[in-house]
């Protein structure tokens, strides 16, 4: 009997994207365009495995259930695990990812906001539609001698330092555990956050979610920083205090900020609300700001990701039930 996997949150790009790779696997798979919560969770009854998104709820009743019918597996399709509860599953059933489907697609989405938000290119388009032609309210700064703060410096961060580093800008990097030999190879200056806030005019985000980074940028760390400073964030919502950035935005003391993601995006994020009311008045505020760009977590969003995404996901499945290895596991800490 073919493995059974439960996919859900899904859209036409992951059916399209892991039914080709899912050829050469042979698994028999279950789509749901629902996120997986406590109110649809017995949709995974009879499922060998279930496979979920950023958004889905995977909390300690969602675990129970899963594990009391017979799923064995969790198999994460992102990089992100801060919507499982890891405690509730230890001991009960495995949970696994995808740590690095491609850290070019980020690095390059992070680079592209930097360079929209200074040189005003999302107004400068705006503009030529209705054939305004005018230059005021539209210049930049040479991104060349800036210094840039990069929080985190993992496989995304190493990827925009090689990046920003051909624009000729000054590095300062910080993280719990720095890579002093790849800081050395490539001119990082390794410091602590306080100075990060200090000296940068630009700071981008690339640690987890974790008790310790959540709301990490709020009104203290914003007033720490260079006045006029801009702040990028394609890592994880809940990284930066909405309504604190909100109001360092309206002071000036931060001058753009450009967001793919979002402190509650799980509500209205990979949905169309086009033709509805959005009853969220932080995110209207961000929206309507002419110094934020906010996206939709796509950073992610190439050809290669998801190819990567559904290739590691389906090896990751393969081998938990072929060979009893867990690979690219999460574990409780």
């Amino acid at each position: 009997m073919p493995i059974k996997i439960g996919f859900f949150d899904t859209k036409p790009y992951d059916r399209k994207s892991f039914e080709k790779y899912n050829e050469d696997y042979g698994f028999e798979i279950h789509w749901f365009a629902d996120r997986l919560n406590e109110e649809n969770m017995q949709l995974a009854q009879g499922m060998d495995a279930v496979c979920v998104f950023v958004d889905d709820t995977v909390n300690a009743p969602v675990v129970r259930y899963l594990a009391q019918n017979g799923v064995k597996l969790i198999a994460l399709r992102c990089a992100g695990f801060n919507n499982v509860d890891l405690s509730a599953a230890e001991g009960k059933i495995s949970v696994v990812r995808v740590p690095a489907y491609s850290p070019h697609a980020v690095a390059e989405y992070a680079a592209t906001l930097m360079l929209c938000l200074n040189r005003k290119v999302y107004r400068s388009v705006n503009r030529t539609r209705e054939f305004n032609f005018k230059l005021d309210g539209l210049m930049g700064f040479d991104m060349y001698g800036k210094t840039v703060g990069i929080v985190g410096m993992g496989r995304i961060a190493k990827v925009l330092i090689g990046i920003l580093r051909g624009f000729g800008m000054h590095i300062l990097a910080y993280d719990l555990y720095p890579d002093m030999e790849f800081a050395k190879q490539n001119d990082v200056e390794v410091v602590d956050l306080d100075e990060i806030y200090r000296r940068s005019d630009i700071i981008s985000l690339h640690v987890p979610l974790t008790p310790q980074t959540r709301f990490m940028i709020n009104r203290v760390s914003i007033n720490k920083m260079k006045k006029g400073v801009m702040i990028i964030n394609t890592g994880r919502g809940k990284l930066i205090h909405t309504e604190d950035l909100i109001l360092g935005l309206r002071s000036g003391q931060v001058s753009a900020a450009g967001l793919d993601v979002y402190e509650y995006e799980q509500k209205f994020f990979y949905e169309d609300w086009s033709d509805q009311m959005v009853n969220d008045d932080k995110l209207s505020i961000l929206v309507s700001m002419p110094n934020v760009i906010l996206t939709s977590h796509q950073a992610f969003f190439t050809r290669e990701a998801l190819q990567n995404i559904a290739q590691t996901t389906l090896d990751n499945v393969k081998s938990y039930f072929d060979d009893g290895v867990v690979k690219n596991e999460v574990k409780n800490k």
